[in-house]
């Protein structure tokens, strides 16, 4: 039986984001795996996961910073791998309904995920208009 859709605690995303779990596998097997939507605008905070995690989009248009690299755009058909401890963001470009499905493992503890502050409204915003430069498609939509 499918679980219900449930809204993203505000602790661990900006903006309102959904949850939908697609598999939570029984022991031996650790595998997490979550449709998660966000809303024009929102996004995760920062954090990592103790065995990684594969983002995939779907749908719409995203962002995802890993570590101290530059903020990446996401469109429907990219994955991105994202190495054990390593903290990230990720979440909708703004303007724009952003879905990926997020896959990872769970420790041998159970956890899935440290989560740390929310990533600043001032950093988000900062990183869309550098994104819209080297993106022609997302200009045009930002500008319209």
């Amino acid at each position: 039986m499918k679980k219900k859709t449930e809204r993203g605690p505000a602790h661990w995303f900006s903006g309102t984001v959904w949850l939908d779990e697609v598999a939570s596998t029984i022991s031996p097997s650790a595998l997490r795996v979550h449709g998660v939507t966000f809303e024009p605008c929102a996004r995760t905070a920062w954090h990592e996961h103790p065995l990684g995690q594969v983002l995939y989009a779907t749908q719409g248009l995203g962002l995802v910073c890993i570590g101290a690299d530059a903020v990446r755009v996401m469109r429907a058909g990219d994955a991105v791998t994202v190495p054990p401890s390593v903290r990230h963001w990720h979440g909708s470009f703004p303007g724009h309904l952003f879905v990926h499905i997020a896959i990872q493992e769970a420790a041998s503890d159970g956890s899935t995920a440290t989560w740390y502050e929310h990533v600043a409204d001032a950093d988000y915003e900062a990183a869309a208009p550098e994104m819209a430069e080297t993106t022609g498609e997302v200009k045009r939509s930002v500008l319209h």
